[in-house]
């Protein structure tokens, strides 16, 4: 994974990484063989970069993490929730812009 700010979260991290962050958090599901993963990576990257001081932003591996997977429910990816103070906030499924991903976030700093 490239990105020095993404987080890898996983089944075992998440409650402390996501649900107990004091910052809003951006999680990325996905999966190795999703090509539209891979599309939207570069902007996750970027947002991880752009925000690394106000929110934390990661990827959670959506066939190595079936709890959290089955928790919310995620049957398309990439799916990108956006988490404040243990809640989802926001949603978005499929590819999308790094504008778009932005302000969405802007909307929970």
């Amino acid at each position: 994974m490239a990105g020095n700010h993404i987080v890898e979260f996983t089944d075992s991290n998440f409650e402390q990484e996501v649900l107990k962050s004091d910052k809003p958090v951006l999680v990325d599901f996905w999966a190795e063989w999703c090509a539209p993963c891979r599309m939207i990576a570069p902007a996750v990257e970027a947002i991880a970069d752009q925000y690394s001081d106000r929110a934390k932003v990661g990827k959670l591996n959506v066939d190595q993490n079936l709890n959290v997977t089955g928790r919310y429910s995620i049957r398309g990816i990439p799916t990108l929730l956006i988490f404040k103070s243990g809640q989802i906030q926001e949603q978005v499924v499929g590819v999308t812009s790094k504008d778009t991903l932005a302000k969405l976030l802007e909307k929970h700093l």
